[in-house]
């Protein structure tokens, strides 16, 4: 690794506008970041001995901010963590891969997919489940099969069924209707403005560009893990989105890969569970190059409506188990 030093945290960096959404000034950035390389002696990020992978897992607006759709409890005291990180060990992290969740309003887990026989949509955090898709009380809305990637209303329905049964059957999380979020071309899409900042500072300064990935733009499955879709194949077998093989073989053949996002519950603990399964058919002693950053992530709780905490900690109560390892920004073992 490039240096076994904590660097300062830059003066620009307000953990106050974590909570804000604002324009990063690129050009100012980049000309300091120039600068800070060559004041500390911070080489390209291509020079690196050994590769550390930061995955930044859905650190959205729609996620992470209190005035948007989905806020993670917990998420802005995350980011400002977050960022810390990021400066204080910018000559360690050799690339920052950010996940973004993407969606648009036609999709299985948003409102307007489903109606009743009032023609009524579900409210969000309705759970629907094999049960009420049986016996009628939600059906897909007919109104969107143009669309969607089916032919005709038997489809829709078949798959609908198919759909939430094939849930059931993997132990996954019940369907729930989420409310509109992370759509494309939105606000609630885009990074957090104080780790896109942070992410554009390290981009320049180790002089190796920011990866972003895209997930869950497919209006059929879900798509916690950035890594495959929660249902993978329709009623007759064909695939619905591609295992993402390209990411996987790049996590992997890093050194060290370090985990943090929202939300621990969701998004990071199934993208987790797919690492691990791929650790597993290969080589179990990779989870020990796999670190979580858990005071960077937060679990989905609504305070009198759901609480997915304990769900949360058995994941990674499993994940250690099996080799992983759990770290805080206060207790990084490679480095202070």
């Amino acid at each position: 690794m490039a240096t076994a030093t904590a660097l300062p945290i830059p003066d620009f960096f307000n953990p106050a506008k974590v909570a804000e959404v604002w324009r990063v000034p690129y050009q100012e950035r980049a000309a300091q970041a120039r600068q800070w390389a060559q004041h500390y002696q911070i080489p390209p990020a291509s020079d690196d001995p050994q590769r550390t992978i930061l995955l930044l897992t859905d650190v959205q607006n729609t996620f992470c901010l209190p005035e948007f759709e989905l806020f993670v409890p917990g998420a802005v005291a995350d980011n400002q963590r977050l960022c810390r990180f990021i400066y204080t060990h910018l000559a360690q992290i050799s690339e920052i891969i950010v996940t973004l969740d993407t969606h648009t309003a036609s999709q299985i887990f948003h409102p307007l997919f489903w109606v009743n026989p009032a023609g009524e949509h579900p409210l969000p955090l309705t759970t629907i489940t094999l049960q009420d898709v049986e016996e009628g009380y939600w059906q897909p809305n007919p109104h969107l099969l143009s669309s969607l990637p089916l032919g005709d209303l038997a489809s829709l329905q078949t798959y609908a069924r198919h759909y939430v049964a094939q849930l059931a059957a993997k132990g996954r999380f019940p369907l729930t209707i989420w409310p509109y979020h992370s759509m494309l071309g939105g606000i609630g899409h885009a990074l957090v403005s104080a780790v896109e900042e942070a992410c554009f500072f390290h981009t320049v300064a180790r002089q190796q560009q920011t990866r972003i990935e895209l997930k869950g733009s497919h209006p059929l499955t879900e798509n916690y893990s950035v890594l495959r879709p929660e249902v993978s194949h329709d009623p007759q077998g064909r695939p619905l989105g591609a295992v993402n093989r390209a990411l996987i073989e790049h996590l992997l053949a890093g050194d060290r890969l370090i985990i943090a996002g929202q939300a621990k519950s969701h998004c990071v603990a199934w993208t987790v569970a797919d690492l691990l399964r791929e650790i597993q058919q290969r080589d179990a002693q990779l989870a020990q190059r796999v670190y979580l950053l858990e005071d960077c992530m937060s679990p989905v709780v609504v305070p009198g409506v759901v609480d997915f905490s304990e769900a949360a900690n058995a994941a990674f109560a499993e994940f250690a188990a099996a080799g992983i390892n759990r770290i805080s920004t206060s207790s990084v073992p490679w480095n202070l």
